[in-house]
C-alpha cells in the first residue's frame, strides 16, 4: 500500500500551506483525543441523575493526576517524531525502522507497567489531592479502570509520533475520528444502557483507544515504507532508545512536572467545594480546545524544523518557526473568540447549574487573557527541540511554570481563598516562562551555530583533501 502521495514534502516549495495542512490535522486530532474527556464528564453530569455533580468532580479530580502521566509518556514521544523527521531529512531508512520498532515495544513496556503502579496506588494518589470524601470513591474507581488502559493509551501517543515524523498527520486523525465516536456510543450506552457511573465512561475510553491504538499499528503492518512494522524486528534497539530518551526525557519530565503544578492547583480547587470542582473541571475541558490548537503549530514547528535540520536547511528552519507563529496566533484568535462567544452554551452542556457556568467562564476568560504567552513558549520549545536541543527549554518551562504556580498557591492563595485569585496563577506563569524561553532563543541561536559547525566540517573536510 503506497503511502508516500499522503506524506507532506517538508523539504521543498512552499511552508505556509504545508504548516497548515499538517497543524490542522494535528489540531482536530487534539480535540478529537480532549472530548473523550469532555464526553466523559458531559455523560455523567447529565445522565446519573442526583450523583451528576458529585461525578464530574471525580473525573475532573483524576484529569491532573491522568495528564501527568500522559504528558509524561507524550513527551518522551516527542523523541521519537524528532528522530524519525532527522532520518527522514537525511534519508536514512535504516534508522526510521529502528526507531518505530524501539517506539512500539517501549509503549507497551512502559503502559504495562504504569498500569500496574496505577492499580496500586489509586486510592493513595488521590487522598494525596484532598479529594472530598463524598467524591474519594468514584475517583479512585475511575482511576483504576482508566489505569488497566495505559499500554494502549501509550500505544495510540507513540505510533502517533510516528506519522507525525514521517510528514503523515492525517492517519491518526482518522484513526482517532473512528474511536472518538465509539467512545461517545459507548459512553452512552454503559451509563444509559447499563446504569454505571464512572466506571462506564472509563470503560468507553479504555475501549475507544484499543480500537485507535489497532487501525494505527494495522497501519504500520501494511506500510511500504521506510516506517513498516514487522512483528519479528519488535524489540528495543538500545542506541537508538538513548537518542529518543535523551530528547524526549527532557520534554517528558516538563510535561510531567507542569501536570504536576496542575495537581497542586486542583487541590487548592478541590477545597473550595463540590461546585468549583464540577465548574473547573468543565472549563478545563472546554479550555483545552484552544490550546491543541496553538499546541499543534508547536508540533509542525518541530517536525518541520526537525526534517529540515536533517537536510540541512537552516534558513528553511527559521522561515517554519516564523510561519508556525504567525499562523498559530490567527488559529488560537478565532478558536478562542468562538469558545467565549458560545462559552455559557457549551459549559451548561456539562452541568446546568448556573454556578458552575459562571465560575467555568470565570476561569475560561482568566486563562485565555494570557494564550498569546503560551504560543510563544511552545512554538519556541519546538523550534529547539527540531534541533536536539531538549534539556533547556524544559528546565526554563519547569521553572516559569512550575515555580510560578507552586509558589503562588501556597504564598498567595492563602491571601484571597478563592477562585479568581487561584485562576490568576496562570497568566503571571505562563508569562514568565514566555519571556525565558525567547531570551534562551535569542542566546542560544541554534540555526547559527548549526551553519557555523556545517561550515567547519565543510572546511576540515577541503584541508583532508588538499
Amino acid at each position: 500500500m503506497d503511502q508516500t502521495k499522503r506524506e507532506i514534502n517538508m523539504l521543498e516549495g512552499s511552508l505556509w500551506d504545508k504548516i497548515l495542512r499538517f497543524a490542522l490535522p494535528l489540531a482536530v486530532t487534539g480535540i478529537l483525543q480532549q472530548l473523550f474527556n469532555a464526553a466523559d464528564i458531559a455523560v455523567v453530569g447529565q445522565f446519573t441523575g442526583e450523583k451528576g455533580a458529585l461525578a464530574m468532580a471525580a473525573v475532573g479530580a483524576n484529569t491532573p493526576v491522568i495528564s501527568l502521566v500522559l504528558n509524561l509518556f507524550i513527551g518522551v514521544s516527542l523523541g521519537t517524531n524528532v528522530i524519525i523527521a532527522n532520518s527522514v531529512g537525511r534519508r536514512d531508512s535504516s534508522s526510521i525502522n529502528k526507531a518505530v520498532h524501539t517506539s512500539i515495544t517501549f509503549a507497551l513496556i512502559g503502559g504495562v507497567v504504569i498500569s500496574i503502579i496505577g492499580e496500586i496506588l489509586a486510592k493513595a494518589i488521590m487522598l494525596t489531592q484532598n479529594v472530598p470524601d463524598e467524591v474519594l470513591p468514584m475517583a479512585v474507581l475511575y482511576f483504576r479502570v482508566y489505569m488497566t488502559g495505559m499500554p494502549v493509551i501509550l500505544l495510540y501517543n507513540f505510533e502517533s509520533a510516528v506519522f507525525r515524523g514521517m510528514g503523515k498527520p492525517k492517519t491518526p486523525l482518522i484513526a482517532l475520528f473512528i474511536s472518538g465516536i465509539l467512545n461517545v456510543v459507548l459512553n452512552l450506552v454503559f451509563v444509559i444502557g447499563f446504569h454505571r457511573t464512572v466506571d462506564g465512561v472509563a470503560m468507553a475510553t479504555v475501549i475507544s483507544n484499543l480500537v485507535s491504538s489497532a487501525i494505527l499499528f494495522f497501519f504500520l503492518l501494511r506500510t511500504d515504507s521506510a516506517a513498516k512494522l514487522q512483528w519479528r524486528k519488535l524489540r528495543i534497539d538500545f542506541g537508538t532508545l538513548s537518542r529518543i530518551l535523551r530528547i524526549g526525557i527532557p520534554a517528558g519530565v516538563q510535561s510531567a512536572v507542569f501536570a504536576f503544578a496542575n495537581i497542586i492547583i486542583q487541590t487548592a480547587i478541590n477545597s473550595l467545594g463540590t461546585i468549583v470542582m464540577a465548574a473547573s473541571s468543565a472549563a478545563y475541558n472546554v479550555e483545552v480546545f484552544a490550546y491543541y490548537v496553538l499546541n499543534s503549530f508547536s508540533q509542525a514547528c518541530t517536525t518541520f524544523v526537525g526534517q529540515n535540520y536533517g537536510a540541512g536547511k537552516l534558513q528553511r528552519c527559521k522561515r517554519a518557526m516564523g510561519l508556525c507563529m504567525l499562523e498559530g496566533i490567527i488559529a488560537m484568535a478565532l478558536a478562542i473568540a468562538a469558545i467565549l462567544i458560545f462559552g455559557h452554551q457549551i459549559l451548561s452542556i456539562f452541568n446546568g447549574d448556573q454556578k458552575v457556568i459562571e465560575t467555568g467562564y470565570i476561569r475560561l476568560l482568566v486563562i485565555f487573557s494570557a494564550y498569546i504567552f503560551t504560543l510563544s513558549y511552545e512554538v519556541v520549545s519546538g523550534y529547539m527541540r527540531g534541533f536536539g536541543i531538549s534539556f533547556i527549554p524544559a528546565f526554563l518551562t519547569m521553572v516559569g511554570i512550575c515555580g510560578v504556580r507552586i509558589t503562588w498557591i501556597y504564598m498567595v492563595f492563602p491571601k484571597d481563598r478563592t477562585f479568581s485569585n487561584i485562576m490568576m496563577a496562570y497568566p503571571f506563569s505562563l508569562s514568565v516562562t514566555a519571556v525565558f524561553l525567547i531570551v534562551a532563543l535569542l542566546c542560544l541561536r541554534p540555526a547559527a551555530r548549526a551553519s557555523a559547525k556545517s561550515d567547519m566540517v565543510s572546511q576540515l573536510g577541503e584541508k583532508s583533501l588538499s
